[in-house]
């Protein structure tokens, strides 16, 4: 007989059910937590999730529920969120749902779902997936605004690629939201190469995100489980008998207990699972074995197409099927397995012709009535099940369709994964470009698309070199030229060379003027001016800004537009910039290009900043920031306007702040390029404070160590910047002088943008290490002081850079008094200070040292706090009044920390007395250092019991 061989009783897993509401009440406190749950198939993590679901539901939480199923790693992208959004439309309703976004919001969320109305039309790679992104994240956290939300995904080792990249983003960027993300998965189907492995391994290093993995049932438990379904206490031979055979594994102790007791036990697992299955009516077994070829659901318009049965045979089969609790029934007129290993080993017993037939037979009904599954996913469950059939020629057309549907969704991994099985598929199908209606190059040149939109690099040069092997640049010279400028993308991005190469390839093929000539030349201006050539680099935009003119191109226009202000900003002509800028933003609010108008706002921004109008420029990108967010473009544009906003903060010597606000902006999984730019920032900060451990693995992470023969002209002289820093940090000066003596020689940097802060950096080694090498310092200030004669001073900024590469300290001192930047002013009074004392003017250095101690000490800026002091030792000058200054600068914790250095401790010591980390007593060694004006620790002991600061 068979029966319902499921527990009424809930057994063990008390310290996990334990554990899931202590996550849940942690999320309710406004701190979004993702628990990743891992267990064995059959071990009872649904069972688990669906207790907990239940209880949070009582407890007033909003759950949704999102599955992957098998068939998402071929394509079907964004599964689970599918999902779970169109169960908050079925309980809400789509204008409802549509209310909680920002305006237009909803149209993005069209690819995933037809009630949300026509998708938009932004189809930019680099833009529109991540805007997608936005607006899911915003979703939810609308959604918790009202009370707290549990977004629960099972079968996460089955997650598309797409779905895989969501969960990372909302992971990282769900802070303060009253969300909880409980994601399941097979632990024993993670093999090394499987693409949920690093995934996991990411997200199990950030806050907020608690591992957790289910075990197998104790004997004692296993007896609960068994008296639960037997409704009695069952033998200890029994018990035993199931505990040996099932091992612990819940659904494996299920089927047993379906055995009987007079059932002898099966040899395989597979077999108990099986077994459970053949025991039912044959014709419930033949429709059970078609539901299986359709996957763990399957809805019962379709079965009943692909079975052949009427309505009232298929229910009692289906009927059968569900009193045994082999499959349940699901929202939507559907049906679903108990679980996936059942469904499983019931698709593992067809026979190879019946495996081909079924699943060609469900790829006909689905392609004769797309309404039989969920909107938006015919095209993927038609290309699944033809490819199932091994159906060569209806697979490779399904796969193309595929494909395209997938484009639409932004789910390029998918896209390229199933143009892959389209070129597989090419050899086998002799009129397969007849068939498709394109040829193998065009197939080539979209699988290098997707790659490139997804960032598989290396296997988009494959799909571009093959392309480029199958062309004649003769007969076809724009679809080499594309191809080039694709190729020198991923060059580009692999820090390969020949990307210059490649672009003025590409430009050569393409003449006339044109559309193809126009594209090509805003790739190359823009990577002239970058790289520093600028003249050049203009004159490209400028010729391809007439063509699309001529072609009423707008979008192409502003992206031209905004180049030429990158052009003009480098060259330091202030006005034109924020002309250009205005003129995009103009078009881009026009043709509703979002991006067009956070690019100009962005520039501006940073304008501002290169003006000396710091605090404007904070102002202006805290509305860019809010501005990027309403377009759903906060990690593609907004993280890059925060950039700049740190860089106005840096700039302030709001040190804290502007780390603070590039660990956020880095949360939110920046491109790499402005994830560079964001660690640099943070490197600056750390090079202010004598963080040489930050600084090192900033430089380590952005290549700063390597040689890059086609740097970026910002790029090089950040981090040439930031090395002589650290080589002056670690006592190297010959090595300082070394890089600066080579950053001299590069003459693109020197322009205004970039090159006063540089030369002024340069200016500095000579003032500081003059006396190691005295004549290759000469010969650098005499390079510096040719370059600065050479360039024009177009900013207030500019100037003070200005003054002090000509040595007249004071006067810089004041100009960056008065653009309010704290830490070139500290500087330059100390170059002063070290002038006057040279000069024999001991009471001139004492006045400007002085002045710049506790400038430097109110910044945090150590390094330079202990130069000033070290100065004022050597002239014999007293830094402070020492009328009890010095306790009130030292916290607490600081004068704790003094105490037990001046009895001899070593930092491990310290740290072990006052329970706290010994990097974190480095940190307050140095502080107390600066603030004492003192050098070593013995200097500190002696000045500490001098001005009785410790009993």
């Amino acid at each position: 007989m068979v029966g319902r061989a499921v527990s009424p009783v809930f057994v063990g897993r008390e310290a996990e059910l334990a554990d899931l509401t202590e996550a849940f009440e942690q999320t309710r406190k406004n701190a979004a937590t993702t628990v990743l749950l891992g267990g064995e198939a059959g071990v009872g993590k649904s069972r688990l999730i669906g207790c907990f679901a239940e209880r949070a539901s009582a407890d007033s939480a909003h759950v949704l529920n999102g599955g992957c199923v098998e068939l998402s790693t071929e394509g079907f992208a964004y599964a689970p969120f599918t999902a779970a959004i169109r169960q908050l439309v079925r309980e809400c309703g789509a204008e409802e749902v549509a209310a909680l976004l920002p305006e237009g919001g909803a149209r993005d969320l069209a690819r995933l779902l037809p009630e949300f109305g026509e998708p938009s039309g932004d189809t930019e790679s680099d833009t529109a997936r991540a805007r997608l992104f936005e607006q899911v994240l915003t979703l939810l956290e609308r959604l918790a605004e009202s009370r707290p939300v549990i977004l629960l995904i099972e079968d996460v080792h089955w997650a598309d690629s797409s779905s895989r990249d969501l969960i990372a983003f909302l992971s990282r960027n769900l802070r303060a939201a009253p969300v909880l993300m409980v994601l399941t998965y097979r632990s024993d189907e993670l093999h090394r190469q499987h693409p949920l492995r690093p995934v996991l391994a990411e997200l199990g290093r950030l806050d907020g995100v608690l591992r957790m993995d289910l075990p197998r049932l104790t004997l004692p438990e296993v007896a609960d489980q068994m008296a639960g379904i037997l409704g009695t206490a069952p033998e200890p031979a029994q018990v035993n008998r199931v505990f040996r055979r099932s091992e612990g594994i819940p659904l494996f102790v299920e089927a047993l207990m379906e055995c009987g007791g007079d059932c002898t036990f099966p040899d395989s697992l597979h077999d108990l699972i099986i077994g459970s299955v053949e025991r039912l009516p044959e014709e419930t077994q033949r429709v059970l074995r078609i539901a299986a070829a359709g996957g763990i659901r399957v809805g019962h318009a379709l079965l009943a197409a692909v079975g052949g049965l009427s309505d009232v045979d298929l229910d009692d089969a289906l009927r059968t099927a569900i009193a045994a609790n082999v499959l349940q029934v699901a929202d939507g007129h559907a049906y679903v397995f108990r679980h996936a290993l059942i469904r499983e080993a019931v698709h593992d017993e067809l026979l190879p012709g019946e495996h081909v037939r079924l699943h060609a037979r469900f790829a006909e009904e689905i392609g004769n009535d797309r309404a039989l599954v969920p909107p938006g996913r015919a095209a993927i469950e038609i290309a699944h099940h033809w490819h199932a059939a091994r159906n060569d020629l209806w697979a490779l057309i399904s796969a193309w369709e595929a494909a395209s549907k997938a484009a639409k969704t932004f789910a390029y991994n998918e896209m390229m994964q199933l143009l892959e099985r389209v070129l597989t598929l090419w050899s086998k199908v002799p009129d397969a470009a007849e068939r498709i209606g394109v040829d193998h190059t065009t197939v080539l040149e979209r699988a290098s698309e997707a790659a490139s939109a997804c960032g598989e690099v290396d296997r988009g040069s494959k799909f571009v070199k093959a392309a480029l092997d199958e062309l004649d640049e003769r007969t076809e010279p724009a679809r080499v030229a594309d191809l080039l400028v694709r190729r020198s993308q991923f060059k580009k991005a692999k820090r390969k060379p020949g990307v210059l190469d490649d672009l003025r390839y590409a430009e050569r093929l393409v003449p006339e003027p044109g559309l193809d000539r126009a594209e090509v030349l805003s790739k190359l201006g823009a990577y002239l001016m970058f790289s520093g050539e600028l003249d050049e680099g203009t004159a490209l935009t400028e010729e391809a800004l007439r063509i699309v003119r001529e072609y009423g191109e707008e979008p192409l226009e502003a992206e031209l537009l905004l180049n030429l202000a990158l052009g003009d900003s480098i060259a330091g002509r202030v006005d034109a910039v924020a002309r250009l800028n205005a003129r995009a933003q103009a078009i881009g609010r026009r043709v509703g290009s979002g991006g067009s108008v956070l690019r100009a706002l962005a520039n501006n921004v940073d304008a501002l900043n290169s003006m000396g109008r710091s605090a404007e420029a904070i102002e202006l990108a805290l509305e860019g920031e809010r501005l990027a967010r309403k377009y759903g473009l906060y990690r593609v544009q907004g993280t890059f306007i925060a950039n700049n906003r740190a860089e106005a903060l840096d700039a302030l010597g709001r040190f804290e702040e502007a780390a603070q606000l590039a660990e956020q902006a880095l949360g939110m999984d920046p491109i790499l390029r402005t994830r560079h730019h964001l660690r640099r920032i943070r490197a600056d900060v750390a090079l202010a404070r004598g963080e040489t451990d930050v600084l090192r693995a900033v430089l380590n992470e952005v290549g700063a160590f390597g040689v890059a023969s086609e740097e970026f002209t910002q790029e090089l002289s950040a981090n040439s910047r930031l090395l002589i820093g650290l080589h002056m940090l670690d006592g190297e000066p010959l090595a300082a002088l070394e890089v600066a003596e080579r950053v001299a020689r590069e003459a693109r940097i020197m322009n205004p943008m970039l090159g006063w802060r540089m030369l002024d950096l340069l200016g500095g080694v000579c003032e500081t290490i003059g006396a190691f090498a005295p004549e290759r310092v000469a010969a650098l200030r005499a390079r510096v002081e040719e370059a600065a004669a050479a360039m024009t001073v177009d900013s207030p900024v500019s100037e003070a850079y200005r003054l002090g590469i000509a040595r007249d300290h004071d006067a810089a001192a004041a100009a960056w008094g008065r653009l309010g930047r704290p830490l070139p002013q500290a500087r330059s009074l100390l170059h002063a200070g070290r002038a006057a004392a040279g000069a024999g003017d001991r009471d001139g250095a004492a006045d400007r040292l002085r002045t710049a101690h506790p400038i430097a000490v109110a910044i945090s800026a150590r390094p330079l706090a202990g130069e000033i002091s070290a100065l004022a030792r050597r002239v014999g000058i007293s830094l402070t009044d020492r009328t009890g200054s010095e306790e009130q600068l030292l916290t607490p914790r600081e004068l704790e920390v003094l105490r037990l250095v001046a009895r001899g401790r070593s930092n491990r010591e310290i740290a072990a007395e006052l329970f706290i980390s010994a990097k974190t007593v480095s940190v307050h060694v140095s502080n107390i250092l600066g603030k004492l004006s003192v050098s070593t620790r013995g200097e500190a002991a002696a000045a500490a019991h001098r001005l009785a600061l410790i009993g």
